[in-house]
């Protein structure tokens, strides 16, 4: 669109930088093999949506006293659409499917995040157990200690993303704790 060239708001080379950081995270090797998460597209794709809610609940929380997280916020998710409009397309899907599955995604993806901020916020663990459980692991019979682990991780990764500060965030810094050592 031309009227985004006067926009201001993040860089797209930020937005790119978190992305990719999200990603990197999403698919270290760590969690297919000590969390049990299975190394499919539907598990590296829940793996993604898990880390990217995340990010965007942390941005979006704070939107309102800061309008560029918000933008940011927009900015990081309108790339995660474009990344997996580019994978449906090299998995084969045809020009005429994809508007049809990238529908999908975003209720997937939608309907993940709710669900994701509504267990965080529950007042024990078990509701994000059990949200990790169906989708992360598709509700088959998940390894109960890798589920917790995962529940966890989440945990602590929600915590420390708050603890991060807003504008080293809108400057592309961000940082995940480590998988092996985070719980």
């Amino acid at each position: 669109m031309i009227f985004s060239r006067f926009r201001r708001g993040a860089s797209p080379d930020t937005i790119s930088t978190l992305y990719g950081m999200i990603v990197a995270q999403a698919r270290l090797h760590v969690f297919y093999r000590d969390y049990a998460v299975a190394d499919t597209v539907n598990g590296r794709f829940d793996l993604l949506v898990l880390h990217l809610s995340m990010v965007l609940g942390r941005l979006w929380q704070e939107s309102e006293q800061a309008p560029v997280l918000k933008q940011l916020g927009q900015g990081i998710f309108d790339r995660f659409c474009q990344d997996m409009d580019g994978n449906l397309r090299e998995m084969g899907i045809t020009d005429l499917k994809v508007p049809k599955e990238m529908g999908k995604i975003g209720e997937a993806f939608y309907g993940r995040a709710q669900a994701y901020q509504a267990a965080l916020d529950a007042p024990d663990d078990k509701a994000l157990a059990d949200t990790i459980a169906r989708n992360i692991y598709g509700g088959s019979s998940a390894e109960p200690a890798a589920v917790q682990r995962l529940a966890a991780y989440m945990r602590v990764a929600v915590g420390d993303l708050r603890m991060q500060n807003s504008a080293s965030l809108a400057a592309g810094e961000l940082r995940f704790p480590d998988p092996v050592a985070a719980v």
